[in-house]
């Protein structure tokens, strides 16, 4: 997994933007400083992960995805938005909306079909758009299927593509 780095703005500090990002998340597992220490068979001491979260003590690679492991969550949720460009390709800035041609759908094999067929339904009613032909995903909309498939927003649009289920006339 190859992290593509973006240089801070020179008034923000790695370790402090760093430890923002670890006390964010850290407060929403619900977790108290003490509540890492005992979580972590005291691995990870209550006042070293506070130096972290403030900014005064820089973290090692390993210690941030152990932290990471600890959290549930992937490395990159403890990494700053501000600082990194996610996964080769998850950092989905085109605007191009993707039309799904539904017949298509219908149509295509994988396994992604049934999961995909059944959001684009949900989309379908909450819109109350039944046309029933073409289904335009919006770029939110798109980020959540990606989600879903445990992928980059890009490899989504991409497989898309590969499954030539996309609409051609818009």
């Amino acid at each position: 997994m190859a992290y593509h780095l973006r240089a801070l703005p020179d008034d923000e500090e790695p370790a402090s933007v760093i430890g923002a990002r670890l006390r964010a998340v850290r407060r929403q597992k619900g977790m108290s400083l003490l509540d890492v220490e005992e979580v972590s068979g005291k691995e990870f001491k209550a006042s070293v992960v506070g130096a972290y979260e403030r900014g005064q003590r820089r973290i090692a690679v390993s210690r941030l995805q152990r932290l990471a492991q600890i959290y549930r969550v992937p490395v990159e949720q403890l990494l700053p938005v501000s600082a990194v460009a996610a996964r080769d390709g998850s950092h989905y800035e085109d605007d191009r909306p993707a039309a799904i041609d539904l017949a298509r759908l219908e149509r295509a094999g994988g396994p992604e079909q049934a999961v995909l067929r059944r959001y684009l339904h949900a989309i379908e009613l909450q819109r109350q758009d039944f046309n029933g032909r073409v289904i335009t995903i919006r770029r939110d909309d798109l980020r959540v299927i990606a989600a879903i498939f445990q992928q980059s927003p890009a490899a989504l649009f991409k497989r898309l593509e590969e499954l030539g289920i996309l609409a051609s006339d818009l």
